[in-house]
C-alpha cells in the first residue's frame, strides 16, 4: 500500500467532470451528487469507472447500494481510494477456489488492480513499465553435441525500447538452428503486450503466419460500446499525442473493444525457424505479460516448465485518468488460440525446483538450467522436487513482492479505433 500521508491538491480532473454528465450514466447506474470534496468525487470516479470497464462489472451493486462516498476520510484520502479500490476487486468470486478473483497476496491489496499517481510527464511506460532490462543474457549452449538457445528476458518494456537487442540475439541463435529454446523469466514480472507478441514472433516458425496467437476479451459494456464514461479520457497515439477522429479529439469511448478486433495473428519476425521444443524457466515472479507469452505459444509447441508455479495474471489493463492518479482496473482476458485463459492460480510448473537466491544465469550448473538440459537429454522425469519446499518458496514471496507484480503486469497501449 502506498503511504497515507500524500496529500489531495484542491483542482478540477477529469474524474469529477465524469461523475457530473447525466447523460453519460446508465440508466441503472444513479448519477453521484454534484457538489461534494475533492476526495469524494475521486471516489465516485473510482466506482463509476469500475462499473462500466471492470472486467467482473456484472457483480458490481448500484451506486446507493455500493455508496462510494462512505470511504471518505476527509483527511486519508489515497489510504480511502485504495480501501474503495480493494472493496470493489473482492465481489467476483472464482467458483474453482470460492475466493475472490483478485483475493489478495497481501493484506488490503487487490492482485491485479490498482491505483498510482501520475508521473510527472504522464507517461504511460513511466507508470507502468518493468524495472528490469529487457535482455539480461543470452547465449548457445553446446549440449550433446546440439546448440540450446537460452535467453533470459527481465521485462517487457515498450517494444520500440528493446527491439533491436532482441532481434541480435534472436539473429545469433539463428545461425546455429537450435531445435530446443530456453527462456528464462523467472524474474519477469511482466510489461507491454507489444512485445511479447513480437517476442513470439521471433521464435514462431513462418508456418504460424495468419494463425490466432492471442486475443483480449473485455466486457459486454465495452464489447457493446456501452462504456460511455469514456468520453472522458483521450485517445492518444504510440507518442502520446490526440488523434483527431470523425472530426474531433478521439476518446477511449471510440475505441473497438470487441474480440474480433483484439484477436492477434501471428507474423513472423527475423530468420530464426528451427525452434520445435520451448523450455520455460518460471518462478512465482513470473506474471501477467511473460504468462501470456508461456500461454500464446503453448498450442503450437511442445512447451515445459522448470522452477516454480508462476504468479497466476491472465488479465490485463489500460490506463484512465482520475485527478492526480492513474487508475488500472483489470479490464481483459487473455485467451490463447485454443480458448485457455484459467490460470488464476498460475501455470504450474513440469519440474518443481525451488528458486535459488542470485543464479548465474546461462550457467550449465545452475540448478534449474542444469535440469531444463537433463529434460532435454532425456536423463529427469517430470514433477521431481519436493513440493512442499517449493510452494513454501512461492507463498514467501508472494507476500514479500506483491505489489511489484501488479504494477509489472500487462499493459495494452495499441487499442484499435473503431472503423464504423
Amino acid at each position: 500500500m502506498r503511504k497515507s500521508g500524500i496529500i489531495v491538491l484542491i483542482g478540477i480532473a477529469i474524474g469529477i467532470s465524469a461523475c457530473k454528465k447525466a447523460a453519460e450514466i446508465p440508466a441503472d447506474m444513479p448519477i453521484s451528487p454534484t457538489t461534494g470534496t475533492r476526495e469524494q468525487f475521486t471516489l465516485d470516479s473510482i466506482f463509476l469507472y469500475a462499473r462500466q470497464i471492470y472486467l467482473w462489472n456484472d457483480v458490481i451493486p448500484t451506486y446507493t447500494a455500493f455508496n462510494p462516498r462512505g470511504y471518505a476520510t476527509g483527511s486519508d484520502a489515497v489510504n480511502a481510494f485504495d480501501g474503495e479500490l480493494f472493496d470493489i476487486t473482492q465481489l467476483k468470486i472464482n467458483p474453482q477456489t470460492s475466493m475472490a478473483y483478485e483475493a489478495g497476496v497481501s493484506p488490503g491489496t487487490p492482485k491485479y488492480s490498482f491505483l498510482t499517481e501520475k508521473s510527472e510527464t504522464g507517461s504511460l511506460a513511466a507508470v507502468g513499465s518493468p524495472s528490469l532490462p529487457a535482455l539480461l543474457k543470452d547465449t548457445i549452449i553446446i549440449n550433446n553435441n546440439n546448440p540450446v538457445a537460452y535467453v533470459a528476458l527481465g521485462s517487457f518494456p515498450e517494444l520500440s525500447t528493446c527491439q533491436t537487442v532482441l532481434d541480435k540475439a534472436f539473429l545469433k541463435f539463428a545461425a546455429v538452428s537450435p531445435q530446443q529454446l530456453i527462456i528464462d523469466l523467472r524474474s519477469n514480472g511482466g510489461g507491454f503486450v507489444e512485445t511479447v507478441e513480437y517476442v513470439a514472433n521471433l521464435v514462431a516458425p513462418q508456418a504460424l503466419n495468419g494463425k490466432v496467437m492471442f486475443s483480449e476479451q473485455y466486457n459486454s459494456v465495452l464489447q457493446n460500446g456501452q462504456a460511455t464514461i469514456l468520453k472522458n479520457q483521450p485517445y492518444l497515439d504510440a507518442k502520446g499525442k490526440p488523434v483527431t477522429y470523425k472530426g474531433r479529439q478521439a476518446t477511449m469511448a471510440d475505441v473497438d473493444y470487441t474480440e474480433r478486433a483484439n484477436t492477434h495473428y501471428f507474423s513472423k519476425k527475423g530468420p530464426l525457424r528451427s525452434v520445435k521444443d520451448i523450455y520455460f524457466i518460471t518462478s512465482s515472479r513470473t506474471a501477467s505479460a511473460s504468462e501470456l507469452l508461456i500461454s500464446c505459444l503453448k498450442p503450437y509447441f511442445n512447451i515445459k516448465l522448470v522452477g516454480e508455479n508462476t504468479f497466476g495474471k491472465p488479465v490485463g489493463f489500460f490506463p484512465v485518468t482520475i485527478d492526480v492518479y492513474s487508475l488500472y482496473l483489470s479490464s481483459f482476458l487473455i485467451r490463447n488460440a485454443q480458448g485457455w485463459s484459467d490460470y488464476f492460480q498460475g501455470i504450474p510448473a513440469d519440474v518443481s525446483i525451488a528458486e535459488q537466491d542470485d543464479p548465474v544465469l546461462g550457467d550449465p550448473a545452475e540448478a534449474c538450467l542444469s535440469n531444463v538440459l537433463k529434460l532435454i537429454n532425456g536423463s529427469l522425469g517430470l514433477n521431481t522436487a519436493n513440493k512442499k519446499t517449493v510452494q513454501a518458496n512461492i507463498s514467501h514471496k508472494r507476500a514479500s513482492s506483491s505489489i511489484s507484480l501488479v504494477r509489472n503486469s500487462m499493459i495494452e497501449n495499441r487499442l484499435k479505433l473503431k472503423t464504423n
